[in-house]
């Protein structure tokens, strides 16, 4: 996915008080708001509202706000320890008003007494326990257990790897039934490097989506197609494919989807910011011609607009 859309796709992820079963922890920085440079916060707006994301000096994300309009906005917290996250905290405010109901506090613990170990604890600020996560990695540092304790019981995620023919695949069972697969190869095409990885993904352990992702030698994605299960004839079926292209600057200035015709085609537009090797601070999208704007400050820096 284009570091260009990972805002309205990360703002889901940040908001949400529940982490999916299979899901590792993950730690924001400014690369995943395709953002570079020692920037210290971003206020974007957009037709949809407004959010805006705080980072300290190593880049890492330390709070988001999503603004719906003046009075409603949900507020996240980001507290580390060195470059391991030890507490999140998600806050709901309505017509300007602290919700307790819905605001739901993440505590981590780090374990090395073995091989790490990472307990996550979730708790509503009403003081209600709600789950217990805890990861389990081998020697290598490679994730291969997650054990998710509630109210309702305990689940198991394995995580399993395996290498073949130069295929690297990781796959999630949940209480032993197939969640998802994740399958990385490569390959080398018009002399350049090429990374292929294939999600599937599966419901109640029957296969239910996939979707194929084509990154270049610098990590930009190149295409994306999805795929359908056919129950009939029990194979994925290709739909929509998508594919990304990009300026001598990394940054995206087109999209395409397909299906059996161009569904859709986006063009995008950037102002850059005054700063040495510049953020850009606003994005047009044609021919819709909307636009999405960023005004950013910067450690030690005056504010840039």
């Amino acid at each position: 996915m284009p570091k260009s859309y990972s805002i309205l796709f990360l703002l889901v992820y940040l908001i949400s008080p529940f982490q999916g079963i299979g899901q590792e922890i993950q730690i924001f920085s400014l690369a995943d708001f395709d953002l570079k440079d020692s920037v210290k916060t971003s206020l974007v707006s957009t037709k949809y509202g407004k959010e805006e994301y705080d980072f300290n000096r190593r880049g890492f994300l330390t709070k988001s706000v999503t603004r719906y309009n003046e009075s409603d906005y949900d507020v996240v917290y980001y507290k580390y320890q060195d470059t391991l996250l030890v507490e999140k905290r998600s806050e709901t405010y309505r017509e300007n008003k602290f919700d307790p109901r819905t605001s739901i506090a993440h505590f981590y613990e780090l374990d090395t007494t073995e091989n790490r170990k990472i307990t996550e604890k979730i708790i509503s600020y009403d003081k209600e326990f709600l789950d217990q996560y805890v990861y389990f990695y081998d020697d290598k540092g490679e994730l291969t257990k997650i054990v998710r304790t509630n109210n309702e019981g305990t689940d198991e995620t394995l995580v399993e790897y395996k290498k073949f023919k130069g295929e690297y695949t990781v796959t999630y069972l949940l209480n032993g039934v197939p969640l998802k697969s994740i399958r990385t190869s490569f390959q080398k095409k018009n002399g350049e490097n090429q990374k292929i990885v294939l999600t599937k993904e599966y419901l109640k352990g029957e296969a239910n989506k996939a979707y194929e992702e084509v990154f270049g030698p610098d990590e930009k994605l190149l295409a994306l197609q999805e795929f359908e299960f056919d129950i009939e004839d029990k194979k994925f079926v290709p739909t929509v494919r998508t594919t990304f292209d990009y300026d001598e600057n990394g940054m995206l200035v087109e999209e395409i989807k397909r299906g059996e015709t161009i569904l859709d085609k986006k063009q995008y537009i950037y102002q850059y910011d005054q700063e040495e090797g510049g953020n850009w601070v606003k994005q047009i999208i044609t021919p819709e011609n909307s636009y999405i704007t960023r005004k950013i400050t910067y450690y030690g820096h005056k504010e840039k607009n």
